[in-house]
């Protein structure tokens, strides 16, 4: 009998890998959103203003 408690914790960190896989795509996928909702014309000022070639904009 002492299998099954074996068996039980392959299962349980076999669950545990697929969980963490799925939450860091979930990451991956949400930044890559959050990365692609600029437009062309945002980036481009935004990159400016980070090597200090135009003063900072005002929101």
């Amino acid at each position: 009998m002492r299998w099954w408690r074996t068996l039980g914790l392959w299962k349980a960190l076999g669950l545990a890998g697929v969980l963490g896989v799925a939450a860091t795509g979930a990451v991956i996928v949400r930044a890559e959103r959050r990365r692609r909702a600029y437009t062309p014309e945002e980036i481009r000022q935004r990159l400016h203003e980070r090597v200090g070639g135009t003063p900072p904009r005002e929101k």
